[in-house]
């Protein structure tokens, strides 16, 4: 007898991490991968995260937290909110989440029902798509490209957006680090608030900027924010992400993070609270960051990338392919067995015109960008 299995796990996979796995072998019988295919810093947490989780490892139980997290953690977020965007933010509305996929799930679960219809940007985040999917939520792909920046614009959605449930926004964007600033992002969030759409502001790539200031959406009306400390705080495999949510929405979503997972890790939350005390280390991160950025936009043109996202956040470039291929995965799959770079296809984040683009990041270290650069020009000739 074969038995049932469930539908809501028959999504496309995160092509990201089968790239990771693809490099890891190559890594086991070459020895020369260059990981331009991970968000993922490669400093690892900084030292004063390390100390306090250390600290607590020491003096602590470590046992379950309250689900919405410790509160010096949800009080300190609060604060932050102050600190770097002058925004009034209670601790109140803060729940601390197992990575910002927690975060996300919880935010899905909690704002939309089976059938809702949410407008998801064209490339973007894949997850957003693939988890809204396994929830029984459509998403409603929106195309973006050169011509507005990369991003979501409010006379795109006033014409072609209507009837959406739901909205999600991300600024900088994973994959192209495109950045909506305060204006246009604050205009968005009060037309979606009157339109009755629950506009979703993924900020996790907050922090990691290059002469543009990220706005938040803390302060408009119905708006969930998610952030992380995996991309600015270095703290990936800690697993430890937050909401900002309306208040009417603070219990049904402790209710769901009960359930679902108890609590966020605990020794986590205690590092995470003193990572923000680390702003001159986690800064270093940011400026080495910025020079991996030069590097590859200064470099990669003569390797044949001529047209590339905005890259204004994140740690992103996103490249345009379609002179060389029409199969950004088979493309990438040779430029990994080829020269060892190993990068992301466009396909894993934009169903429609993905096999066009592909997606480096520059978390990395520099050494590793001026080789890539340097293999890329020679195999490109």
């Amino acid at each position: 007898m074969t038995l049932k299995i469930a539908k809501r796990g028959v999504v496309p996979p995160f092509i990201v991490m089968d790239v990771m796995r693809a490099a890891a072998r190559r890594a086991g019988t070459h020895g020369d991968v260059l990981h331009l295919e991970v968000g993922q810093p490669s400093s690892g947490a900084p030292r004063g995260a390390i100390e306090a989780a250390k600290r607590a490892m020491d003096n602590d139980p470590l046992g379950y937290t309250l689900a919405l997290g410790i509160d010096p953690l949800r009080e300190r977020i609060a604060r932050h909110y102050s600190e770097d965007y002058g925004i009034r933010v209670s601790p109140e509305r803060v729940v601390v989440t197992t990575g910002s996929s927690g975060a996300f799930l919880l935010a899905f679960l909690t704002a939309f029902e089976a059938g809702d219809r949410v407008g998801v940007a064209a490339p973007s985040y894949p997850a957003y798509r693939n988890i809204l999917t396994a929830l029984g939520v459509e998403p409603v792909l929106i195309p973006v490209g050169p011509e507005s920046h990369f991003q979501t614009t409010l006379p795109v959605l006033q014409e072609k957006a209507r009837g959406l449930d739901g909205l999600i926004l991300a600024s900088p964007s994973n994959p192209t680090g495109s950045m909506l600033e305060q204006p246009a992002l604050h205009a968005i969030a009060d037309w979606c608030f009157e339109q009755g759409i629950r506009l979703i502001s993924d900020e996790i790539y907050h922090g990691v900027a290059y002469g543009v200031r990220a706005a938040s959406a803390a302060c408009r009306k119905g708006a969930i924010v998610v952030n992380s400390f995996s991309k600015y705080y270095a703290m990936t495999g800690w697993r430890l992400g937050w909401l900002v949510l309306p208040e009417d929405m603070v219990r049904a979503v402790e209710c769901l993070a009960q359930n679902l997972f108890i609590a966020p890790p605990s020794v986590s939350q205690h590092a995470a609270l003193a990572s923000f005390d680390c702003r001159e280390e986690l800064d270093a991160n940011v400026a080495r960051y910025a020079r991996n950025r030069d590097i590859l936009l200064n470099e990669l043109p003569a390797a044949g990338f001529k047209e590339m996202a905005p890259a204004d956040g994140a740690f992103y470039i996103y490249a345009h392919i379609a002179h060389w291929t029409d199969d950004s995965l088979d493309f990438c799959r040779r430029m990994l067995d080829e020269t060892g770079v190993a990068a992301t296809p466009g396909v894993d984040f934009d169903p429609l015109d993905g096999r066009h683009f592909m997606r480096f990041s520059f978390a990395g270290s520099t050494e590793d960008m001026i080789e890539a650069a340097k293999r890329l020009k020679a195999w490109t000739k």
